[in-house]
């Protein structure tokens, strides 16, 4: 008996410590700014927890800068046209340009919001971040 409270104690902690470990949005990201970027896709993260895109940023000197956006569920952005494979599929080089809300820190980072294709078709995270 006692040990099948010790396991479900233990099970519980373990299952809080999971709850903590996930960060809040707004501790990371900057809601009240954002960021704007013409870049061209360089990669995708489908893995959970947070699924990313990053992008390639030529920067007015000449050098290039990696940022990275995080993103909703795959669901979810399927759901708004951001897929990785398939007919309307992002792909690796092409050119977009993604609004997203900065990190607090200046890190290359953000929270996507959209991301615009180069043909003018939107794609939307909003709610999804």
């Amino acid at each position: 008996m006692i040990a099948r409270h010790v396991i479900v104690l233990a099970a519980f902690g373990l299952a809080s410590l999971a709850a903590q470990a996930h960060h809040s949005i707004a501790a990371v990201y900057d809601s009240s700014r954002q960021q704007r970027l013409e870049a061209v896709v360089a990669e995708f993260q489908f893995v959970n927890p947070h699924r990313s895109i990053t992008v390639t940023v030529k920067n007015k000197d000449g050098t290039t800068t990696d940022w990275t956006f995080t993103t909703g569920s795959a669901t979810a952005l399927a759901q708004r046209g951001i897929t990785k494979v398939g007919p309307n599929a992002l792909k690796i080089g092409e050119e977009v340009t993604v609004t997203g809300t900065p990190a607090w820190n200046g890190a290359p980072l953000a929270g996507l919001k959209t991301l615009k294709r180069a043909d003018g078709t939107v794609l939307g995270n909003e709610g999804g971040n």
